[in-house]
């Protein structure tokens, strides 16, 4: 038996170089995934997704048709702890997620994924949805912070919300589903935008002042604590590029010391 964490993921996502702060509006305290008062998103954390909004909005509207594919190269790994004994002994180690791939930008052709060792895997990708997003389906995704945040969070109550066997919760499922989205696709530069925004707005986020990323790049980022984990968003300090993301455990136990990506 074994169960396998969260990869620790480093994509290319394109954004121009823009040192300019916007003021943001703050909600009040949300709730956590079993009723417990979360504080509202830490100024700090806010104004460095503002920033990050800001240079995301400046790079250029590519020109993409129809027939065109998107490919994303990541790098990455998950922890996995095993049963090596009757006895229940555990043991951890590390998965390789790297891995390629080619997706069609209107849906209209099979995505293809390739992994390390040359094995690969196609899917059909549809018209594309929050979860698993085409770039068309993300053109047509609202720019107003507020509207798009709505729409993440029907989405993560209909998942992890009361009636689900979830303890994940609404605030930190739409969290995850955003941060899934940044770093497993290119946006186009506003929905990007409107994406950073919507996240400064969700209970809870704070900022962490140093992280690394699986390539070992160093960074600042924007992260969530749940049940003992803190997921993070690392953005390059110069660029305000998006790195990657990482998953941490809070406290010493079977899936490593405190501070340990998973």
């Amino acid at each position: 038996r074994w169960l396998r964490r969260p990869a620790v993921l480093v994509v290319g996502v394109a954004a121009c170089v823009v040192a300019l702060s916007v003021a943001a509006s703050l909600l009040v305290a949300g709730s956590g995934g079993r009723g417990v008062p979360v504080p509202p998103p830490e100024p700090a954390a806010v104004r460095l997704l503002d920033r990050v909004a800001v240079a995301a909005q400046g790079a250029a509207e590519p020109v993409v048709r129809d027939g065109q594919f998107l490919y994303t190269r990541t790098k990455g790994f998950a922890a996995v702890l095993s049963e090596v004994s009757e006895e229940g002994d555990m043991e951890l180690s590390r998965s390789d997620q790297s891995h390629e791939r080619w997706e069609s930008v209107d849906g209209s052709a099979r995505t293809l994924e390739r992994y390390p060792g040359g094995g690969q895997d196609t899917f059909d990708a549809g018209e594309g949805t929050l979860l698993d997003p085409t770039y068309r389906f993300l053109e047509s995704l609202p720019t107003d912070p507020e509207h798009l945040l709505q729409m993440f969070y029907e989405d993560a109550e209909l998942n992890h919300g009361a009636g689900t066997d979830s303890t994940l919760g609404a605030d930190q499922g739409a969290f995850v589903a955003i941060g899934d989205l940044l770093s497993g696709v290119e946006c186009p530069p506003r929905v990007s935008a409107a994406l950073y925004r919507a996240a400064g707005r969700i209970p809870g986020v704070v900022l962490v002042p140093e992280a690394t990323d699986a390539l070992g790049r160093k960074g600042v980022a924007v992260a969530r604590e749940h049940d003992g984990e803190r997921t993070e968003w690392i953005f390059d300090r110069e660029s305000l590029r998006l790195l990657g993301y990482r998953t941490v455990v809070l406290k010493d136990g079977d899936w490593g010391k405190a501070g340990e990506a998973v």
